[in-house]
């Protein structure tokens, strides 16, 4: 049984953004007690090749919380993601709200500062949040309580964020026949993301589980819902009773095989900032691409 505070009760209004480019799914969650929400997992285009960005996937989230009349809360990240840029501060400039991620942010800023050369202008303090979460900390979206659990071994940051009877889960598990996510980026690991998934398998059975990534596996339809009594029992992964052992072996064999994602260079450099884009010395933007290090 999870010893987090879950209000089953509580069932707020979610509304998934695909964006096709990046395979990510970004979330309006709404009070459903008042016209309160919260963003999940925001997205900022680029288009890498060309070195532009542009706003689209942010300016449809912005314009539906604008068409329901609704106030932004929070804006949350479940992790410093490596496959795509977060939008925050571009959303918090046109709707306000809060930027919260994991307090080990701290961890990860330490560890791509030096990868990217930052220098000691580049606070690895996580202040470029506003709010750093801890394992079990709570907080209000109008009159529904939220918190985060910790759930570390993807990367070391990874919370999952559960808001009524809905857990945002980022890249801690797919959908039950996608699996898990990679454990071999810097700090993650494969033992530890299994401890941190049976934290969300211990949630109610029929908490709702939205995904930050689907791909389609087999080519069917892209999917981003599921509840933990489902990853509980199919999960390719964990699910049926597979063991730790097990996770680890197929986890560690998998991930050697893996390429890294295509947006990790420009992503991590945005992410570690909150979303803001790095300056050359003269204030411009520019993304670095440091060389056999990554």
């Amino acid at each position: 049984m999870s010893r987090y505070p879950v209000n089953m009760d509580c069932k707020p209004q979610v509304e998934a953004f695909f964006d096709p480019a990046t395979n990510t799914i970004s979330y309006i969650v709404k009070d459903p007690n008042s016209s309160s929400c919260a963003i999940v997992d925001s997205v900022m285009d680029i288009d890498y090749a060309a070195g532009r960005i542009t706003y689209e996937h942010a300016d449809a989230l912005i314009a539906r919380i604008q068409q329901q009349g609704l106030t932004l809360e929070w804006i949350i990240e479940t992790h410093v993601h490596a496959d795509h840029l977060s939008a925050a501060p571009y959303i918090q400039d046109k709707l306000g709200g809060k930027i919260g991620i994991g307090s080990k942010i701290m961890v990860v800023q330490d560890t791509f500062g030096k990868v990217f050369n930052e220098g000691t202008e580049f606070q690895r303090d996580g202040s470029q949040f506003d709010a750093l979460f801890e394992d079990g900390d709570t907080y209000m979206i109008g009159s529904m309580q939220a918190f985060a659990i910790y759930t570390p071994g993807h990367t070391p940051a990874c919370m999952v964020h559960v808001m009524g009877d809905a857990a945002f889960v980022g890249d801690t598990l797919f959908m039950p026949d996608g699996g898990s996510a990679r454990a071999d980026f810097p700090g993650g690991d494969a033992a530890t993301l299994y401890d941190s998934i049976q934290k969300v398998l211990a949630l109610p059975g029929s908490t709702r589980l939205f995904m930050c990534h689907d791909y389609g596996p087999g080519g069917r339809e892209i999917l981003w819902e599921t509840t933990v009594d489902d990853e509980k029992a199919n999960n390719i992964h964990v699910g049926g009773g597979k063991t730790r052992e097990d996770f680890v072996r197929f986890r560690t064999e998998r991930d050697a095989q893996l390429d890294m994602p295509k947006l990790i260079i420009p992503s991590l450099q945005v992410n570690m900032r909150a979303g803001e884009v790095p300056t050359d010395k003269d204030g411009n933007p520019m993304l670095k691409v440091p060389v056999n290090t990554l």
